[in-house]
């Protein structure tokens, strides 16, 4: 299962304009968990209440999964998977020591990952770390 995390996520066009830090802390799904030796990459995934663009790679979460997520249920919501922040635990300073706000379910979100396998190389990311 995907966790739900707050974090300052880096947005692309925030990283076009020169920033270096997310605008505000957002919901974020904890896509993947990559063990390195200098510690554990996280891949993070964005969650908006804003309709993506036409042509983007972003699916709109249901309300039983909004609710598992912790998230509201009332509130269109997608997760953009065509972009997303690298972060490894343990030397970051951006996630927060607090539980999950939820997750989404396995069956909801495994085949997500799949596809944003199939699509890895045209998804751009941004490492949070050096």
């Amino acid at each position: 299962m995907a966790a739900v995390i707050r974090y300052p996520f880096l947005l692309s066009h925030e990283a076009e304009a020169a920033a270096t830090e997310g605008r505000k802390p957002r919901p974020v799904a904890v896509g993947f968990r990559v063990p390195r030796p200098a510690g554990d990459v996280l891949l993070l995934f964005p969650i908006t209440s804003k309709r993506p663009s036409s042509g983007r790679f972003a699916v709109e979460a249901p309300e039983i999964e909004k609710r598992r997520a912790g998230l509201d249920a009332d509130l269109p919501l997608w997760i953009i998977l065509d972009e997303f922040n690298e972060d490894v635990i343990g030397r970051s300073f951006y996630p927060e020591p607090e539980p999950p706000l939820g997750r989404f379910s396995r069956a909801f979100f495994v085949p997500l990952s799949k596809r944003f396998i199939a699509r890895r190389e045209s998804i751009q990311g941004f490492r949070r770390y050096d």
